[in-house]
């Protein structure tokens, strides 16, 4: 697996790519994108409720992602992550990363898995 210059927490839980094309590459797809952690929490995106939207067409994955804030410091670090995750498994041959800023993230996207994971880390949300 390639990865970015910044090697970011959490890469080293990724499962890496899936041997054969899965039955449901939307569903191994949504997989894959959440062992993409936040760079600042031990969460992934998807738990954290960053992830709007995951469409996948043609090998395309586009994924709507927004940010806990428009000036969070590790906007790129995680775009990084997330094509770096997903672009190595064989059914995707480009991912393209939209931002949403509407409606905007707050703490009750976060799923209840998310919650229980922020709890043992001593994270309140």
């Amino acid at each position: 697996m390639t990865v970015s210059s910044h090697k970011s927490g959490g890469r080293d839980q990724w499962t890496g790519p899936l041997e054969h094309e899965p039955d449901d590459p939307l569903a191994a797809t949504w997989n894959a994108l959440d062992e993409v952690l936040d760079p600042e929490m031990p969460i992934s995106l998807v738990e954290l409720g960053l992830v709007y939207g995951l469409e996948l067409e043609d090998g395309v994955v586009r994924v709507a992602l927004t940010f806990t804030a428009t000036a969070c410091p590790c906007m790129e670090f995680i775009r990084e992550d997330i094509r770096d995750r997903l672009e190595v498994e064989s059914w995707i041959e480009r991912v393209e990363i939209e931002e949403v800023w509407s409606p905007p993230w707050t703490t009750e996207r976060i799923t209840p898995e998310g919650r229980a994971k922020l709890k043992r880390f001593g994270v309140t949300a």
